[in-house]
């Protein structure tokens, strides 16, 4: 049987009963009363009663509330649990035999996006597997192993740990500040949005590394009107790799970790950087 996530971790936003952890969820989604009432098809007055302490929500409420908010399956999990119901959603390990046609999915997109670069994430951004493109491009900045090691000792392997890291990526990175300051800046606020502790400690980890402005501290967005997609530039040795990204996530999940997942794939910017990853296959 897979198990329902009763141990909750203390994501940051749900202590203090359910009425304040509802005001705090409505309020990261700068929605009115009025705004949400409409969206789950109740009164103002009630959802005010609500929040207030002054009316105690139906199961059905709760879960009519959160997904008016959009909110993620672990954090409808931590509102039911909030308000004094059990969880209803489940969180299963990728080996669970119940995850087979998940785990069939993923492994279909590494391997059908050789000789790109591909890399399947959970939501603190741990590498979870990977395709043996990306095996090879880390191979580029040194040994595979001793670089995750370097990065993250024996822990996760952390892809926002191997670009931040002083003894990781970064010294290869030829537009590091541009591209991480927009990297960071965007994590924090998915970590925000999701009331995701765990990364929030990732990047509090990260603003504590040596040659990290003091000023990124700051939730500003960075200055300029972004480019519409904007590659990694790689210098390793007289290589040059350009890359850009794209996240995959799976549709209408009902499983926390299916809902969690994610996949990275890395394409060429150019036709000199695709060259060099299919050159890389055939070595």
């Amino acid at each position: 049987m897979p198990s329902l996530s009763a141990k909750l971790p203390q994501d940051r936003g749900h202590q203090g009963g359910f009425g304040p952890a509802l005001r705090r969820w409505r309020n990261e989604r700068r929605l009115s009363q009025l705004e949400l009432a409409l969206s789950a098809g109740v009164s103002q007055r009630h959802v005010s009663f609500v929040e207030s302490g002054r009316s105690r929500p139906s199961r059905d409420m709760v879960l009519q509330l959160a997904e008016a908010m959009d909110l993620p399956l672990r954090q409808r999990n931590q509102l039911l649990v909030t308000a004094g119901f059990a969880p209803t959603y489940a969180q299963r390990d990728l080996a669970d035999p119940d995850m087979a046609s998940v785990n069939q999915a993923l492994e279909l997109i590494l391997t059908h996006h050789e000789p790109n670069p591909a890399l399947v994430l959970d939501r603190t951004w741990n590498m979870l597997r990977s395709n043996d493109a990306m095996t090879r491009m880390l191979a580029l900045l040194g040994d595979p192993d001793d670089l995750w090691r370097r990065v993250c000792g024996e822990g996760p392997r952390n892809l926002l740990k191997l670009t931040f890291h002083p003894d990781g990526a970064r010294p290869f990175i030829r537009n590091w500040e541009e591209v991480a300051n927009l990297l960071l800046w965007r994590s924090r606020r998915e970590a925000d949005a999701t009331a995701n502790a765990e990364l929030h400690a990732v990047v509090d980890e990260i603003l504590a590394y040596d040659g990290i402005p003091t000023d990124w501290r700051a939730l500003d967005h960075p200055d300029g009107l972004p480019p519409p997609i904007l590659p990694l530039e790689y210098g390793i040795g007289e290589a040059r790799l350009s890359l850009f990204s794209m996240l995959s996530s799976f549709g209408t999940p009902l499983d926390i970790t299916a809902e969690e997942v994610r996949v990275e794939t890395f394409f060429p910017a150019n036709t000199a950087s695709r060259q060099l990853l299919e050159a890389l296959a055939t070595t």
